[in-house]
């Protein structure tokens, strides 16, 4: 398996048009296609005028994102709600199947929201040329003045790449602070080990404090004096257990606590720059989508 430094691995490469990478980010890609095709096609089955819980739940969940599509983009464009919502569950899936440990996180591949980011503003323009006409489309482009031909063309470029890097930057921040932690985790680990491990004496005085502070905090009611306890008593026992050589070099500090940050970056931020993309999109398609009596007018 080839690494390409810039990116995610390489697996092989097509001998086509120079050579085509299959990477990663594709795996990836290619395993949420098929489980949200599956889910699809399970959840869209059989469906009963009496619904079981299954049922219910889907339709709740599709009314939700086409009431969303209507408030946003307004009645007249519900009719790409089936597009939002493959942008929104491609992008939450897409950042959570990197916490499988298996494959990598689809969007912390640039190339990824990018292509969504296209796909919207290849939309849009498609939708003000229908309206306006090529000629049309291309006048806007010199509106107010035709010295605003530049700015307007560059905004046109920015729109795409902008909700793109912003996408983008938020997931592969994540996954570079997770990395840092444990890493940093690690070696806090060692250091740690190490230091209680040092003589018998130390991890014993450790061990002892701990049972004394939890004997203590339950006694008195303290919270934080137990907890306090429970932490010294877990320290002293792995001490213990690395002077003897039965635990040595096991990072203990990587274990747990990198959860809490996983929670943020792979499960709030990841729904959030889902939500934020999707609205983005949503917003721009209707500005090119107007309702049909103001259609009529421009």
């Amino acid at each position: 398996m080839n690494v390409n430094v810039t990116g995610a691995y390489i697996y092989f490469e097509i001998p086509i048009f120079g050579g085509i990478a299959v990477t990663q980010t594709d795996l990836s890609l290619l395993v949420v296609t098929i489980l949200l095709s599956l889910a699809a096609y399970f959840l869209g089955r059989d469906l009963k005028k009496r619904p079981g819980g299954a049922q219910v739940l889907v339709e709740k969940a599709v009314t939700t994102l086409r009431n969303l599509v209507s408030d946003t983009m307004g009645p007249h464009n519900v009719g790409w709600t089936p597009y939002i919502g493959t942008v929104f569950l491609s992008s939450i899936c897409g950042s959570l199947i990197g916490m499988l440990g298996i494959f990598r996180s689809a969007t912390a591949d640039l190339s990824v929201p990018l292509t969504w980011a296209v796909m919207t503003s290849v939309i849009i323009w498609y939708n003000s040329i229908k309206r306006n006409g090529f000629l049309g489309w291309l006048k806007g482009f010199t509106e107010p003045v035709v010295v605003m031909t530049p700015m307007n063309l560059i905004s046109e470029v920015a729109q795409p790449v902008s909700m793109a890097f912003r996408h983008f930057g938020n997931v592969a921040g994540g996954g570079v602070i997770t990395s840092i932690l444990y890493t940093a985790l690690g070696l806090a680990s060692t250091a740690l080990l190490n230091l209680v491990s040092s003589t018998i004496v130390v991890p014993i005085v450790v061990l002892a404090l701990g049972v004394l502070l939890f004997v203590l905090g339950k006694k008195q009611k303290k919270t934080v004096r137990w907890v306090f306890g429970i932490v010294f008593f877990v320290i002293g026992v792995l001490g213990l257990l690395q002077y003897t050589d039965i635990l040595s070099g096991v990072p203990i500090l990587q274990f747990g606590i990198p959860a809490v940050l996983s929670v943020y970056f792979d499960l709030f931020s990841g729904f959030v720059q889902a939500f934020v993309f999707s609205l983005l999109s949503m917003v721009y398609i209707a500005g090119a989508c107007p309702p049909p009596e103001e259609a009529a007018q421009a």
